[in-house]
């Protein structure tokens, strides 16, 4: 098996042992909103209509999630890593392999992964809650590798671009924000990115 096997909520609890805590109306309702900057805004200005005419998931990744992401990485003087289309096999054993749509790192270095990471999921077909059990099974395998990390709450991301959903995994709970994060505008969802990168300590 591989992260894009795990295709629901209840296989991944189910093969990671799991409980699910979806009474949290918001996880991040007190995070405050980040103002993009004129770079960013103008980018997606002429990137939304582009990537939504198109439909494809590659023109979302390339075109609106990779920009938002990049900004993050600006906003935090370049301290944190980002990866793309990386391979992240921490246990092939349980299905914790394969490739993942992005990582958020805990330090500068780009030659490889370091802890924390933060996990992001892109929905296919445009279907966030088909890509939850992926995000949890990626969130599983960052809980083993982020292990010798102080951080106790494992982060997980799941977006089409211009939705976004937030997930959480503490010991054996996961929690799902019941909030979709819609963009435009793009304000609240930096706005919890960066809540979520600080709670790291990083």
């Amino acid at each position: 098996m591989a992260y894009s096997d795990f295709t629901n909520v209840a296989q991944a609890t189910r093969a990671f042992n799991l409980s699910i805590n979806e009474g949290i109306i918001s996880l991040f309702h007190s995070a405050p909103s980040v103002q993009p900057s004129h770079i960013l805004s103008e980018i997606l200005e002429e990137n939304l209509p582009l990537a939504i005419a198109t439909g494809s998931e590659k023109s979302r990744s390339e075109l609106i999630i990779s920009p938002i992401l990049v900004e993050v990485r600006k906003n935090f003087q370049r301290k944190i890593s980002l990866f793309s289309g990386e391979i992240f096999d921490v246990d092939p054993s349980l299905g914790l392999n394969g490739v993942c749509d992005f990582l958020i790192g805990g330090n500068p270095i780009q030659s490889e992964i370091n802890q924390p990471v933060i996990v992001i999921v892109e929905a296919k077909k445009g279907d966030l809650k088909a890509a939850f059990g992926q995000c949890i099974a990626e969130m599983v395998a960052a809980q083993i590798f982020n292990k010798s990390n102080i951080t106790d709450v494992i982060h997980g991301i799941v977006t089409t671009g211009t939705q976004w959903r937030f997930l959480s995994l503490l010991d054996k709970e996961v929690s799902i924000d019941l909030v979709e994060y819609p963009l435009p505008p793009v304000d609240k969802i930096l706005g919890i990115l960066t809540s979520i990168i600080q709670s790291h300590n990083i």
